[in-house]
């Protein structure tokens, strides 16, 4: 765990180590979720590295729909 401080503009720096891990470019956008205890960076992605990522996706595992047959009356 890396520790950071907050400037007197609330900026940070995020470590070089992370930035290269989690491959965070300048002028990337960040998006910033809070909780009661933490505050987390979640590197967003650009719509070109999203596009194709649910290709492989074949949905959740659901049964076989089975036709009734229909009602004579």
């Amino acid at each position: 765990m890396s520790e950071v401080t907050v400037s007197s503009k609330y900026q940070i720096v995020i470590p070089r180590e992370i930035r290269k891990s989690m491959k965070i470019r300048p002028g990337q956008k960040l998006s910033v979720v809070a909780s009661e205890f933490s505050i987390r960076r979640v590197p967003g992605r650009s719509s070109r590295e999203m596009q194709g990522f649910l290709k492989d996706f074949d949905g959740p595992d659901v049964p076989e729909f089975e036709r009734e047959p229909d009602r004579e009356f």
